[in-house]
């Protein structure tokens, strides 16, 4: 039986951006709040590994500013460590980087197509008027053909689309796209954290430690026992033995068909079962890590390009971060979505491909480059679990268990950002329904 020193108000399983911005949140409103990782460290993926001396991010490389990440964290106290780049994005058109700090959508597809001015209208009228947004059935790449054949203007929304949501534009549907970039963020303003960003979650961590919670790293829930329909408490290993605690709610942060693996399926109706099966679909991305001795782009953020086979993005770290890498050396990682982004890919295929746009679109990359690493996200360590559009809610059939993260996203949201928006979703219902002891 769980003693009195292993009892807590609220369970978190994983370290992850959702998770830790779930127990952030939980520990700054009153609630003991335990932590379980798998890893030995947090940040899962999005956190960073030291290769020689190099702070290589495994996942997530920027975090938003101005939105509900930072927010999140000046509510709880935390420090946010993250710097903005001079010009967050350029966009390599033909032999140029262009910035469209100041002319926007306007510039930048007037820039690659005849018919810039006709999409621009087709984007502004989604922003209002709820009509003006496609069916979830038509795809990005096919909104966007109705306005031009220019192979520059669809590379460029592929390659947005991969960016933001690790799919390509024939995967992700028109009207997450435009809902996106009309309605949400967008991701207009971001940066890097100059420790990796597994800095930033270290922040998190630190703040439930702070209040009283803890972060068991190195642990694993093996399982969560549900008793009339609640979440009682759960098995943990930990230290090569097996624990239990017991907790009044539980939130999970691997996944919707993690937490099944769980509480079982016995715990759980038949039809949520069939909704976890069908909207279990994490996409996939390929991100190679470099650095050389003299700088390979003049970029200050990210590099979007335009017209590639695979490639999406150069990141340049060290511009606005040079503590990420040794001295002397600059730190870049490229990014690529591969065909199918939701299913089984050929990785040495695609792994040649994302290198050989490399080796067209960076000059000198071929002879100065040094690969510090190729990381291929999926299947169960994706860099999003679920595709945009299709994700299931946080809330499960058990009265005091959620879930959290991107694969129960809010609509049209992505990444990080959709972690901290269903994090602060999650513990409102909490509050409400499970208010913490004394309040």
């Amino acid at each position: 039986m769980p003693s009195p020193d292993s009892t807590f108000d609220a369970l978190v399983v994983g370290a992850g951006a959702g998770g830790l911005f779930a127990a952030a949140r939980l520990a700054h409103a009153g609630y003991t709040t335990l932590v379980v990782e798998r890893l030995d460290k947090v940040g899962g993926r999005a956190s960073t590994t030291d290769i020689d001396g190099f702070k290589v991010n495994d996942g997530a490389i920027v975090i938003e500013t101005g939105t509900i990440t930072e927010q999140t964290f000046a509510e709880v106290g935390a420090e946010f460590n993250v710097r903005a780049p001079e010009v967050p994005v350029l966009y390599r058109v033909g032999k140029k980087n262009l910035d469209v700090t100041r002319g926007g959508w306007g510039l930048l597809l007037s820039t690659l197509t005849r018919q810039g001015a006709k999409i621009v209208s087709g984007i502004g009228a989604a922003r209002t008027d709820d009509d003006a947004l496609p069916g979830s059935e038509l795809s990005t790449a096919d909104w966007v053909r109705k306005y031009t054949k220019s192979e520059a203007a669809q590379g460029v929304f592929r390659n947005m689309c991969a960016s933001i949501f690790a799919v390509s534009s024939e995967e992700l549907p028109a009207r997450v796209f435009l809902t996106y970039f009309t309605r949400k963020s967008a991701f207009k303003k971001f940066g890097f954290c100059p420790d990796g960003t597994i800095g930033v979650w270290e922040s998190l961590a630190a703040t439930v430690t702070a209040r009283g919670g803890q972060v068991w790293l190195s642990s694993e829930v093996e399982k969560l026992h549900v008793d009339d329909g609640r979440v009682t408490g759960a098995t943990i290993r930990r230290d090569g033995r097996s624990i239990e605690i017991a907790c009044t709610v539980a939130v999970s942060d691997i996944g919707p068909a993690g937490t099944v693996r769980l509480v079982g399926e016995s715990a759980l109706p038949g039809e949520y079962l069939e909704q976890v099966k069908i909207k279990d679909r994490p996409c996939s991305m390929l991100a190679l890590n470099f650095a050389s001795q003299e700088p390979l782009i003049d970029v200050p953020g990210m590099l979007l390009f335009s017209v590639t086979e695979r490639l999406c993005y150069v990141a340049n770290f060290t511009a606005t971060c040079p503590e990420m890498a040794p001295p002397g050396w600059h730190l870049y990682v490229a990014a690529s979505v591969p065909k199918p982004a939701v299913g089984p890919f050929d990785e040495e295929a695609e792994i040649a491909l994302l290198t050989k746009d490399l080796a067209e679109q960076i000059e000198g990359f071929t002879q100065k480059a040094r690969i510090l690493s190729i990381n291929v996200m999926k299947d169960d360590w994706p860099p999003q679990r679920a595709v945009a559009g299709y994700d299931l809610r946080p809330e499960t059939p058990i009265a005091n268990l959620w879930n959290v993260g991107d694969g129960v996203k809010e609509y049209a949201n992505g990444g990080t950002t959709a972690c901290a928006e269903t994090a602060k979703i999650v513990v409102e219902q909490i509050k409400a329904d499970f208010p913490p002891a004394g309040s």
